[in-house]
This record gives C-alpha cells, sequence and structure tokens, in this order.
C-alpha cells in the first residue's frame, strides 16, 4: 500500500459551477468519482465470532476489543431510510490477541429496531426520515397521529462512549444503552432525563485522567431553548449504576430562543469546557410540528452565514460562564482535535469548513449516486480542514483594543478585542496546502489517554477525496508536514490511536482503521499501522461486508 510523506506542495482547490448546478456554490472541481453505493447497502449481523485473514504482522503487545458503531440497515420492509444517519445501528467488535483477530458483530436491540422490526416498516422518525401513520389504524387514529409530538429515536448509531468504566452506545437523543463489549448485547436502557433536566446529549463526551466525563446537552423551556454542561462522576457507588451522581454544571441560554445552534462536540482543556455556539441552527417549531407536515429533523437545519461563531469558556470548577465572548466568522466544526492552556493562552484546534450544508447533502440517495451526478455532489460540498483558535485568557478593563493579543512566535491565529466583553479571533491553518489534494480532513484523533488537555504534536484522521474518507493521515504539528496511506477502491474509517505499553514517545503504538473495499466482496479488513512510520504492519481481512461506519474505539485488555 502507498505511504507517501508530503512537504507542502501545492494543490489549489477549484471554485467553479458546474452546468446542473447553477444555484450552489461549488467548492472543488474533482471529476470521475468512484461508486460507492455498497458503503451504504444493507448487511446481516454476525453475532457468532469468525475468523479472519491474517497479512503481515498484528504486533502480539495489541489485545483487547477494537469497537466499532455505525448504520448497518437501509430498509425496514419496502421502506427505505433517506439520511446515512438514519440506518439502524450496528455494533462491530474486532478481538485481537496473540496476534490473531476475530470478528463479529450485532444490530443494536433498541426500541427502534425492535418497533421496525415488528410492524416490517419504519415505525419509528429518525433524523432525515419520517415514519408515516400505521396503515392498520383508521382513518380517524392516521389523523391524529400527525398531530403527536416525535418520539425521539434510541438508534444509538454514532459512537462507542465510557461512563463511570461501562461502555454505552450512543447517538444525540436522550436514550443511550449500556453494552457489554464482549458479547455487544445491550444490558440497558438509559435515559438522560433521568438524571439530569436535559432533551439529548452528544456522542462525543470527554473524559479526564480520574474518568470524570463532561458532556453536553439542550434543554427546552418557555423561556426558550438552553445549552448545558453535565459532568458525570468517576466512578461507581454501586454496580448497578448509571449515570447517578450526573449533574448540570451551567446553562447558557440560546442567543435565539426558538432557534437554536446546533453541535456535534465541544472542546475541553484542562480547566474549561469550550462551547461552540455556530451558525447552523435548529428550527424548533419545524421540529415539534414533523408529524404534521411530514417534515424530518434534518429538514429543520439551516446555515445562516450572516451569524458568527461564539466560542463560550466554562470554568469546569466552578461552572462560572466567562464574560467574554470570543468570536469567529462563520464555521461549522463537527469534531475537535484538542485543546490546551498555554501562558495564559487556551489553544484550541477542530476541523471546520467554512460552510454548514453538508449534513444534509449525505442522504443515501446522494451516497448512492454515480457519475457527474455524484461529482455534482461532492464539488458542491465544502471541504473540511485542521485549525488552530489560540483564545487570550487574561482579557480584563487594562486589555488594549485593536491590535492582536496573541503574542505566541509559533502561530498565525490572532485574537483582537472588538469590544468590553468581545474578542474577535482568526485561526491558524494546521496543514499545508498539500492537504487539499486529500480532500481536507475528518475524524480527528490524538494519543487521548496521555495528551487530551495537554501540548501535542500529532493528529490522525481521514483525508477526504470522496464522500467518505479515502485515505488516513498522520499530521505533524512541528511542521506540517503529513504521511498518507492510500490505495485506489480503499475506504477507511475513522483511524484510532493504541499505544504501545512502554510508550516513551508521544506516536509511539499503532493506529487502526477499518477498510472497507466495496468493488470487492467480502473483503473489508483491520487495517494496523505502524504510527510512528505510518507503514502497515498487517491487516485481518473479514470474510462478511460490512458497511462504512463513523465512530470507534479500543477496548484495551489487561
Amino acid at each position: 500500500m502507498d505511504t507517501t510523506t508530503h512537504h507542502n506542495r501545492i494543490t489549489p482547490e477549484l471554485k467553479k459551477k458546474s452546468k446542473s448546478c447553477t444555484n450552489c456554490t461549488q467548492f472543488t472541481d474533482v471529476h470521475g468519482l468512484p461508486c460507492i453505493e455498497k458503503l451504504v447497502t444493507s448487511v446481516e449481523e454476525t453475532p457468532k465470532p469468525i475468523g479472519t485473514d491474517v497479512t503481515g504482522t498484528i504486533p502480539r503487545w495489541i489485545r483487547g476489543n477494537f469497537l466499532r458503531n455505525g448504520p448497518g440497515k437501509f430498509e425496514i420492509g419496502n421502506q427505505r431510510f433517506n439520511h446515512w444517519f438514519d440506518g439502524m445501528a450496528l455494533l462491530h467488535q474486532f478481538k485481537i490477541s496473540n496476534g490473531q483477530v476475530t470478528y463479529k458483530s450485532r444490530f443494536l436491540s433498541s426500541d427502534s429496531y425492535k418497533s421496525n422490526k415488528e410492524h416490517n416498516r419504519i415505525a419509528v422518525s429518525e433524523f432525515g426520515t419520517v415514519t408515516v401513520p400505521d396503515p392498520c389504524k383508521n382513518f380517524f387514529l392516521r389523523f391524529l397521529s400527525r398531530f403527536e409530538l416525535p418520539k425521539p429515536t434510541d438508534n444509538a448509531n454514532v459512537s462507542f462512549v465510557t461512563y463511570k468504566g461501562d461502555y454505552y452506545v450512543s447517538t444525540e437523543t436522550n436514550v443511550m444503552h449500556k453494552v457489554d463489549p464482549e458479547t455487544l448485547q445491550a444490558t440497558q436502557k438509559v435515559d438522560w432525563t433521568k438524571f439530569v433536566a436535559v432533551n439529548g446529549a452528544t456522542a462525543h463526551p470527554h473524559t479526564e485522567q480520574d474518568g470524570t466525563t463532561y458532556n453536553m446537552g439542550n434543554s427546552y423551556s418557555p423561556k426558550g431553548a438552553s445549552y448545558n454542561i453535565i459532568r458525570v462522576p468517576p466512578t461507581k457507588e454501586t454496580d448497578g449504576e448509571t449515570l447517578e451522581g450526573a449533574e448540570v454544571l451551567c446553562s447558557i441560554p440560546s442567543v435565539d430562543k426558538s432557534k437554536p445552534s446546533y453541535y456535534h462536540s465541544f472542546a475541553m482543556s484542562e480547566n474549561f469546557v469550550v462551547f461552540i455556539e455556530q451558525p447552523i441552527k435548529m428550527d424548533l417549531l419545524k421540529i415539534v410540528t414533523g408529524k404534521l407536515t411530514g417534515k424530518s429533523i434534518s429538514d429543520s437545519f439551516f446555515w445562516d452565514p450572516k451569524l458568527s461563531t461564539t466560542f463560550h469558556l466554562v470554568n469546569k470548577q466552578t461552572g462560572t460562564v466567562n464574560p467574554i465572548k470570543y468570536l469567529a466568522k462563520p464555521l461549522l466544526a463537527l469534531h475537535q482535535i484538542n485543546a490546551y492552556e498555554e501562558n495564559g493562552f487556551l489553544i484550541m484546534d477542530m476541523c471546520a469548513s467554512d460552510d454548514g450544508q453538508a449534513i444534509n447533502n449525505y442522504n443515501v440517495q446522494n451516497l448512492r449516486k454515480s457519475g457527474d451526478a455524484l461529482d455534482e455532489v461532492y464539488n458542491t460540498m465544502c471541504r473540511v480542514f485542521p485549525r488552530r483558535f489560540v483564545l487570550p485568557l487574561n482579557v480584563d478593563q487594562h486589555t488594549p483594543y485593536k491590535q492582536n493579543l496573541v503574542d505566541r512566535v509559533n502561530t498565525t491565529a490572532t485574537s483582537v478585542r472588538v469590544g468590553k466583553n468581545k474578542v474577535f479571533c482568526t485561526h491558524e491553518d494546521l496543514h499545508g496546502e498539500d492537504l487539499h489534494q486529500y480532500g481536507g480532513l475528518e475524524f480527528p484523533q490524538i494519543n487521548y489517554g496521555r495528551y487530551n488537555t495537554h501540548p501535542y504534536r500529532y493528529f490522525y484522521g481521514c483525508g477526504f477525496r470522496h464522500l467518505v474518507g479515502d485515505s488516513l493521515i498522520k499530521m505533524d504539528l512541528h511542521d506540517k508536514h503529513m504521511k498518507v496511506w492510500q490505495h485506489p477502491g480503499l475506504y477507511p474509517s475513522e483511524p484510532v490511536f493504541v499505544p504501545s505499553p512502554d510508550a516513551t514517545r508521544e506516536d509511539d503504538g499503532v493506529v487502526m482503521s477499518v477498510v472497507v473495499t466495496p468493488n470487492k466482496d467480502k473483503s473489508t479488513f483491520l487495517l494496523v499501522l505502524d504510527a510512528t512510520t505510518f507503514e502497515e504492519l498487517g491487516r485481518a481481512e473479514v470474510p462478511v461486508n460490512i458497511p462504512y461506519g463513523f465512530h470507534g474505539t479500543f477496548d484495551a485488555k489487561v
């Protein structure tokens, strides 16, 4: 396989308009993208472990379960889900021991999955799909059902997360499922609303060294929408505990009470949680009337580029919101890389784009297109790139206006005081021009256990020269050089870093990714790269088809 080291070759992005897309912006001019329809094709579960064909060498020190989550079923009966995010959650386990790998998968036995299966139709609405009234009901009952509030789905198909040492699968509603990482069976349904006053929580919490976990969730009241910082204790007092002891650390009111910002994640440094209030908005009226109008939650999302982005800093110890509002131009950040404090500044790294309309482009129909139609979908989606913001923490009445407050010599990021409690920030690109030829970078990961909230040097991610990742990238922040693993026709998932047992360097370990092969039947494989050299060490080929998923983690065994 190709592993390439780059030293900032210039390949500029082109911005033209296609002949058929006269009313939309074209961000790139890429042609001839291969069809990836099989990446979003339903599969059967594999609940019993099966062997894999290992080539190369899987280091024997790797012992544990590589867990992955994502959609695995896109049709129920003769009805189809509309959006990639709607597919029924399929949980995957790659069990690694003594250089060998077994694989199994299991559909999450959520209420949504069971209800859909029982009725042989889509019975529970998802992000991009609205359920139709039950045809078995009489006309009057079908009519009344359109006036019911939408029931939140528990189809937790986004990620594996941990609270108090237990594994859960999560989406962004109020319901998670505790899961046994050995069997992949859901053991308990857990509702956030039973513990704290929120209507949901993100699938990307942050965990400190002692196990204390932070998350965010919205709440809605007659006064409008609020964003809430949640803290969950590190340990259980009894074996049966789940989220007992969770508390809302603080609430931040939405600027627009009925149209709060959407967020998929948040940043965390040693002393602060950073909430990013960005100009991608959710129209709550459209959401609550969705069954009546036949509109999905995704139809309520809209991008308002007239609005700025605001970074809200919350003290983790006191729950106090910093009175300074750090502003930036409109951006959409779905995933954070890292954040840390140094010499009076908060350094915040994220993957961001200048346009927030990409989410609705990820409907299943678009992912199954081919030829010019597929190229057009890709070219009208803004690329995502790694960026750094540097926020001055010591802004007070003596801080000067209209001058750059960032006096660090190693960054081009700026922060300028523009009002009594306002600082406007511009970012530094955490890449060279060569990243453009790989379509930017998403699904970022670091050596989280040792370097989250601390200064760091390396991050890993997927290059997106397609609608999904089609390369793996290692970025060195010291010189913005990158190493790339790529091969035509192979589509790697989010890379996960696993440190070696006696690691002395930040990148001493391996990077693992599930690589999907849509043009070759039953040949998906677990890829293991040397994290230092980014060379392939080994792979374990699985004799079943696996759809392209979202997020994963490694459950290490001693």
